[in-house]
């Protein structure tokens, strides 16, 4: 009888990329949500999915869970077609989606039996899969508690745990941290972390920067239905932003002529913010250009009512490659 691999060797023998998305594509009509994108996921690696709303953040999540067919390209996970082999690729993905997937009803041992079960796990295995995700979840002390009592970020959790139980090995998190309080958000961020370190392969939307600057190892930019950058956070921000000078114009006169003109002179000089929340904002990264900057302002007739030093981040670059605040409109892609 040959002897059996240890189980480092096996997992050192094992392809370190979990998942790979291969120019996949959708149409829906005459409507392209997604071109023909290109992505891989590592094993313990957190992939935070970043775009504006509409630029096919949901479709592409939808396509790599098999909820929605492509129209072109394919899923593989640990090199396995979603297409070709659904049911087996489909028992590797959990998806904890952004609206709460679980029974009110039911306490949190019942919904993750349920849950497990659909996975195909029973008797002392489920049971011990669902011990495990209570852990992880912090509920193991109200586990025999209905769900309806619990509080927001409890049920977030659950969840969470919910989307876990089978163990996946690629796990797709959609805004897991919306509306709860800090502490359940801090306990999903260690979770997260935990998974990973285990070597769990995580893709994490989310419409907070910091929470994606906190997690996440590797970042990808969407927008208009393609992959518009990715790399790790000081890589984007050394590509695509630098840090420098903020000036914030005087509010517009009954009108707005003035500022209109300011900052269409401005726009020679500088990069207008492009933030609709603060119309009259210009960044300046090169010092150089200040001068002349602020001459073009003043020649318009409006004066600078503040000066600050910035360093860019992970919004400056989102800003700097989809010119759209993240909250902009409802998505519907």
């Amino acid at each position: 009888m040959s002897a059996q691999p240890q189980d480092g060797a096996a997992r050192a023998a094992e392809p370190a990329i979990a998942m790979s998305l291969r120019s996949l594509g959708k149409d829906f009509g005459a409507r392209t949500a997604v071109h023909a994108i290109d992505l891989d996921i590592r094993k313990g690696q957190i992939l935070g999915l970043l775009g504006p709303n509409g630029a096919g953040k949901t479709t592409t999540i939808s396509m790599a869970c098999g909820v929605v067919t492509p129209s072109r390209g394919a899923v593989l996970v640990d090199g396995v077609d979603l297409a070709a082999h659904p049911r087996r690729v489909k028992a590797q993905l959990g998806l904890v989606p952004q609206e709460l997937a679980i029974y009110q009803e039911l306490d949190a041992v019942q919904n993750l039996s349920y849950f497990g079960a659909l996975h195909g796990l029973r008797g002392a295995a489920l049971r011990q899969r669902v011990d495990w995700a209570l852990h992880l979840a912090g509920l193991t002390d109200r586990a025999r508690e209905v769900t309806a009592t619990y509080s927001g970020g409890m049920k977030r959790r659950l969840n969470l745990a919910a989307g876990l139980v089978h163990r996946p090995r690629v796990l797709i998190l959609d805004e897991p941290t919306v509306g709860v309080d800090p502490q359940s958000r801090n306990h999903v961020f260690e979770t997260v972390r935990e998974l990973a370190r285990e070597g769990m392969a995580i893709v994490y939307t989310s419409h907070y920067m910091e929470e994606v600057e906190q997690l996440c190892d590797q970042i990808a930019i969407m927008d208009g239905g393609k992959i518009v950058a990715v790399g790790a956070l000081p890589e984007l921000v050394a590509a695509h932003a630098r840090g420098g000078l903020e000036l914030e114009l005087e509010a517009p006169a009954p009108g707005g002529e003035a500022l209109t003109r300011a900052l269409a002179a401005a726009a020679a000089h500088a990069e207008l913010a492009r933030d609709p929340a603060r119309p009259q904002v210009v960044r300046c990264e090169a010092p150089a250009r200040l001068a002349p900057l602020l001459a073009a302002i003043e020649d318009c007739g409006v004066r600078v009512a503040r000066i600050t030093s910035y360093q860019s981040n992970l919004e400056t670059v989102f800003l700097r490659l989809t010119g759209k605040a993240l909250r902009d409109a409802q998505e519907g892609a």
